[in-house]
């Protein structure tokens, strides 16, 4: 290296020279199924390695996509066999109950294969989305195939982008990640809009009617005659 790795990238420097290819495999798939450890930077720095000669690219861009599919895939087996346990169990404790998971399960059978591409390129979205469409129970090959178009693209966006940066990858990943946060934030916008506008719905929805109530036979029989009369010509009326 001519000059000094960026911040995210220098703490893990230590670990790519002892353990290289390994080392990227293994925190890539944690980092894809739903464990927060540093996966999309250890692939951000395998590809300045690569750049500079000391790792080959293509053996790093094979690497993290393999490790990228499966780590997801694990996710998504987590979600489909412990996710409506889950529910079951402490889902009211978290307001996730059996009627908001079945909104979910909708939204993941119109727009699951979206989330789940682009999901990888945003932090918390990448760790979660593969647990959050198995417990949605999105059906397995579209899963599987969103996950392997997901994994390609950010495998390659990535490592081309730190493979031909060099030693400028320290501004691209600055300003990736300052998107990234603006893109978080506007979806934290955006859910809090949609939950609003839920509560504003659920307000000014009328309540059921009340129904007439009418005397029953034996409040009738009970009644005085002339009182039963009355009622029964009134009821005539």
């Amino acid at each position: 290296m001519t000059s000094p790795l960026p911040g995210p990238l220098a703490p893990l420097a230590p670990l790519l020279d002892d353990y290289g290819y390994p080392a990227v495999g293994l925190l890539v798939f944690l980092d894809n199924c739903a464990v927060p450890v540093p996966g999309q930077t250890i692939l951000v720095l395998a590809a300045v390695y690569a750049g500079t000669g000391r790792l080959s690219i293509a053996a790093v861009a094979a690497i993290a996509v393999v490790a990228a599919v499966a780590g997801d895939s694990l996710g998504y087996l987590i979600g489909r066999k412990g996710g409506p346990a889950f529910v079951r169990r402490w889902g009211r404790y978290l307001g996730l109950t059996p009627e908001r998971m079945a909104r979910a399960e909708g939204f993941f059978d119109r727009q699951g294969v979206k989330v789940v591409v682009f999901a990888r390129f945003v932090d918390g979205l990448r760790q979660a989305n593969g647990v959050v469409a198995g417990a949605s129970r999105m059906p397995w090959p579209r899963f599987l195939a969103a996950n392997a178009v997901g994994a390609l693209l950010w495998v390659g966006v990535w490592a081309s982008a730190a493979y031909l940066a060099g030693n400028n990858i320290g501004a691209l990943y600055d300003r990736a990640v300052r998107y990234q946060l603006y893109l978080l934030v506007a979806l934290g916008l955006l859910l809090l809009g949609l939950c609003a506008r839920l509560l504003l719905r659920r307000r000014g929805r009328p309540g059921p009617p009340t129904p007439d109530r009418q005397p029953t036979d034996r409040q009738r029989a009970e009644r005085p005659e002339g009182q039963r009369s009355g009622t029964t010509s009134k009821d005539e009326a």
